[in-house]
């Protein structure tokens, strides 16, 4: 399992993300702590020279966070199809249940995908 932890700043917030237009942790901002939880979780365990990729994600937000709040995400790996790695995702707050879903992550020769991004 991967852990990763936010305490949200205004720069988390859907105003300053673009999202939306109230001063509480942004979707995509909590979706990328979920990946951040994501990659701790395989972190050490893959082979020399390779990464992991954001592929899909599927995730529900369900409740709002203020700045100042402190979120914690967990992911869990729950299946391995061939370079395909999903991940069960979850975050809460002091709140409860902030948001959970999937995301798909996958496994990439790092020098190789580098360079058909260029």
């Amino acid at each position: 399992m991967g852990k990763a932890t936010l305490t949200v700043a205004q720069e988390d917030t859907a105003i300053a993300l673009g999202s939306g237009d109230v001063p509480v942790l942004g979707t995509p901002r909590l979706v990328a702590l979920c990946e951040q939880a994501a990659c701790s979780a395989v972190e050490g365990r893959m082979a020399p020279g390779t990464t992991t990729v954001g592929m899909r994600v599927q995730f529900d937000h369900m409740a709002p966070t203020a700045v100042g709040g402190v979120v914690s995400a967990e992911a869990t790996l729950e299946r391995v199809e061939g370079r395909r790695l999903t991940f069960t995702v979850s975050a809460s707050d002091n709140g409860g249940l902030v948001g959970a879903g999937k995301l798909t992550r996958v496994v990439v020769e790092l020098e190789r995908f580098l360079k058909r991004s260029l």
